[in-house]
């Protein structure tokens, strides 16, 4: 087992550069499947949910080649398998977008239930309801089976804006018969690569960036060369390092129009740092101090669909308002079980009454102490939970790192960069 220990007490000060998101290296993955000929994917993040999606590539069939530093080239040459591996499903919930392009390639697709983060129920009907729509017929009896003798295009509502039920019903719906319109889709920055990489690959999608897509089927698609956008949540988690350890962060390779909603909410704690083009600067005098809203109300900071705040990154709000001054409510609408993780933080120090499963008071600022015993449930806790191990007084040792592994890259080797005192250890 890998641990990670941390000497806290010292501010940052570095650059880095933002990696792949991979939120859209994930689907774009899977989308390989809906074509024979070659894909070339290009900052591609080197976690471990991006190597169980090769892996599952590959057990399927599929050539998987690096072809040079977050560069992968994927070729799924006909014929293929539809059957996912279960000890390969069972690791990455990302698993589920296996299913819409292998029944939109063979006709079917057969999986185990998908693992990923313990957050509380991730209900997957959303994805069943838009693949039923499109002419799949869809089988429970201990894994998932889908099975279509043709798609067809149709209108589709989703019961709500999830990031994979779009993504998944998109990879069907563009080598479907005819037009299919899906409403209330999601339109993260990241099911906008999806999309973009897609109509590269020959299909016709408009209304990205919106809620409402049309999706033009195509009887083929061909290869292509697409890159992957910058990771939004891995930049929020800088920033909030940054201002939580009272230091100062340079991160490269942005897009500022992606950050707009976290900029809105940071600012609600006193945080605000600078653009130039393609560059973030978060500087060492921050007021750190919660804004009230009129009246003198304490703020909320909520989680919504995009282009709300981030549900990823409430838990890096919570450890972040722990160290401002003031008062803030932390609402997680999304997710039952995400909120539990500040049980850790009160061991700490830090000051929350947890309301209910999604709601939690924040009172700051407090000073953290470091502990020996955490561990991550999820990738995003887990990355709370080093960023208050950096801001804490003492030693910390994190367990169950590869929950954190999974979504932030060479997370070691760059906090190390600026000036973190982490060392990552074999147990």
């Amino acid at each position: 087992m890998v641990e990670y220990h941390i000497e806290g007490g010292f501010p940052i000060n570095g650059t880095v550069e933002a990696s792949g998101n991979k939120n859209a290296a994930l689907p774009c993955i899977a989308a390989c499947l809906l074509t024979e000929e070659p894909i070339v994917l290009r900052r591609i993040p080197e976690i471990q949910d991006t190597k169980v999606m090769f892996e599952i590539l590959q057990a399927l069939g599929v050539s998987v080649k690096s072809t040079g530093e977050h560069e992968w080239k994927i070729q799924a040459k006909a014929p293929i398998s539809s059957e996912i591996p279960p000890e390969l499903s069972k690791l990455i919930r990302a698993s589920i977008l296996f299913a819409g392009p292998l029944v939109a390639r063979t006709g079917k697709a057969t999986l185990p239930p998908p693992g990923g983060d313990v957050i509380g129920r991730r209900r997957l009907d959303t994805h069943f309801l838009a693949l039923t729509e499109l002419g799949v017929r869809v089988e429970t009896n201990g894994q998932f089976s889908f099975i279509a003798n043709k798609l067809v295009g149709t209108e589709i509502f989703l019961d709500e804006a999830s990031v994979t039920a779009t993504e998944n019903a998109v990879m069907a719906a563009v080598l479907a018969e005819g037009i299919t319109e899906i409403t209330n889709a999601a339109c993260e920055p990241h099911v906008q690569d999806l999309c973009n990489m897609l109509n590269d690959m020959g299909a016709n999608i408009t209304g990205i960036g919106s809620n409402i897509l049309t999706i033009e089927g195509s009887p083929k698609l061909h290869g292509c060369e697409f890159e992957i956008g910058p990771d939004f949540m891995e930049i929020g988690s800088y920033i909030g390092l940054a201002a939580a350890s009272q230091g100062s962060i340079t991160i490269t390779n942005i897009h500022p129009k992606d950050l707009l909603p976290i900029k809105l909410s940071f600012g609600k704690l006193g945080i605000h740092w600078k653009f130039f083009q393609d560059t973030l600067t978060v500087p060492v005098e921050q007021s750190m101090q919660v804004n009230t809203d009129l009246g003198g109300m304490i703020p909320k900071i909520d989680d919504a669909p995009w282009p709300g705040f981030p549900a990823d990154l409430t838990s890096i709000m919570t450890v972040v308002a722990t160290q401002v001054k003031g008062t803030v409510l932390i609402h997680e609408k999304m997710f039952e079980s995400r909120m539990f993780f500040v049980d850790k933080l009160i061991s700490m120090g830090a000051r929350i009454t947890l309301c209910d499963p999604h709601r939690a008071v924040v009172s700051g600022p407090c000073m953290l102490h470091g502990d020996e015993e955490l561990s991550s449930p999820d990738v995003r806790a887990g990355m709370a939970i080093v960023i208050a191990a950096i801001c804490a007084r003492g030693n910390s040792i994190i367990r169950n790192v590869y929950q954190v592994e999974r979504g932030y890259e060479n997370l070691t080797t760059k906090l190390q960069s600026l000036g973190v005192h982490i060392k990552r250890v074999e147990n």
